[in-house]
């Protein structure tokens, strides 16, 4: 979920909390149950703020892992190119220091 699907959902939390709470002040009921009410809905609100930080954190979790794992197979790629093209350069100075030792033992004769 990106960062502003989070901050829309937690302005509507916030302003579901605040419309019911301010719902629940003007209604006429006694003080003791007015306040029964609000504790039962700040517990509600209390449990979904904290399922949705539950969410949010799997998702940084998975998306964690996720480039974690992309950057391993980078390095293991980027490792294995490094290693062809070194090979391709030991061949290469092979194939050179035959030659040269091909042509000095012509100068030697």
């Amino acid at each position: 979920m990106s960062n502003k699907n989070g901050n829309n959902a937690l302005a509507l939390l916030v302003g579901a909390a605040i419309g019911v709470g301010v719902g629940i002040l003007f209604a006429p009921d006694k003080g003791s149950k007015t306040r029964e009410k609000l504790k039962g809905n700040l517990d509600d609100w209390k449990i979904d703020v904290n399922n949705k930080l539950a969410d949010y954190e799997e998702d940084i979790r998975e998306k964690l892992s996720s480039s974690k794992e992309d950057l391993k197979e980078s390095v293991e790629n980027l490792l294995s190119n490094s290693s062809y093209k070194a090979e391709e350069a030991i061949s290469f100075l092979e194939e050179k220091l035959a030659e040269l030792k091909k042509q000095n033992a012509k100068l030697q004769k």
